[in-house]
């Protein structure tokens, strides 16, 4: 059969929720999650529009792109990837790669003149107030840890709740030597190896006393007082932070400016600010590309002239 059947193409129209089944494990979860959302909002605003979504013309794609241009470019950017994938699973004729698109997309990307939301840095001087209100019982213990190693490892939220017991190696000199696993930029898993402080390993070693070392999760939910032998989900560190953030007795408006991305931006800020050249920055927080990078440091406050 042709994949330009008709009967082939109203039947499957349909079938794109079934069809991303077959992404499982190839993406992140989160990725799975955005790409998902993303078509629904294609979808709805196809059956609204009263145009079919698959296969989607480049007029539809382009005009569905307009509409979506008072989003962020990167969410317009990952939309255009959503389209592209769904097409490719039904193996039908894909519309993003016309020139029409891209021109449509520029357009878009021009007519964004404020600059992109950078998450508020933890950094140190946060970091420490977020350490000290955390309350001494078994939920403090481990949020010290996670706050401390997170910062430490400059790890993005996915990375932290992801990292087991086994990847920790304790330092004869009371740091932490841990494997970092299946970050953004490393899909295939083989890893990034970073250190800590003494701090945190002390304070790794707290948590890890109370709860044992008989399950592979790193950090875990509790549970009347007994640790669960699971992951925690990576939007409690986001939780964390801006709990901590609250309880510290920031204002409001700069404790919705941190998110789970904060002790990434504000480690990376104190790694610049200490003096530490381009390249060890980029090795501390896994960086693939000076771009990016350049992003995190570009609210730092570091006047090169004092």
């Amino acid at each position: 059969m042709s994949y330009l059947d008709p009967s082939h193409l109203s039947h499957t129209a349909h079938d794109w929720r079934a069809e991303f089944k077959r992404l499982d494990g190839a993406y992140a979860a989160s990725t799975m999650r955005a790409y998902h959302a993303d078509i629904e909002t294609y979808t709805q605003w196809c059956a609204l529009s009263e145009r079919t979504p698959f296969p989607g013309s480049v007029d539809t794609v382009c005009a569905y792109l307009l509409d979506q241009g008072r989003f962020a470019p990167s969410t317009v950017r990952r939309r255009v990837y959503a389209i592209r994938k769904v097409h490719q699973l039904l193996r039908l004729p894909d519309p993003t790669f016309d020139e029409d698109i891209n021109l449509t997309f520029r357009r878009i990307r021009r007519g964004k003149t404020s600059r992109p939301r950078q998450a508020k840095g933890m950094t140190k001087d946060y970091l420490e107030k977020f350490l000290a209100i955390q309350p001494d019982n078994p939920w403090g213990l481990r949020n010290r840890a996670m706050l401390s190693l997170g910062y430490d490892l400059l790890t993005r939220r996915s990375e932290l709740v992801a990292i087991t017991v086994d990847e920790v190696q304790f330092r004869s000199d009371g740091t932490l030597r841990v494997l970092i696993r299946r970050g953004k930029a490393d899909p295939a898993g083989y890893g990034r190896i970073a250190f800590t402080s003494r701090r945190t390993g002390k304070l790794v070693a707290e948590w890890l006393d109370w709860r044992g070392y008989e399950f592979e999760p790193l950090f875990c939910p509790i549970y009347q007082g007994h640790a669960q032998n699971r992951h925690l989900s990576d939007t409690t560190v986001k939780h964390l932070i801006k709990s901590a953030a609250k309880n510290a007795g920031l204002n409001p408006s700069e404790v919705n400016d941190f998110s789970g991305h904060s002790m990434r931006v504000g480690a990376a800020q104190d790694l610049l600010k200490a003096g530490h050249d381009t390249a060890a920055i980029m090795r501390a927080g896994g960086w693939k590309s000076i771009n990016v990078l350049t992003r995190y440091l570009e609210n730092a406050e570091c006047n090169v002239w004092l």
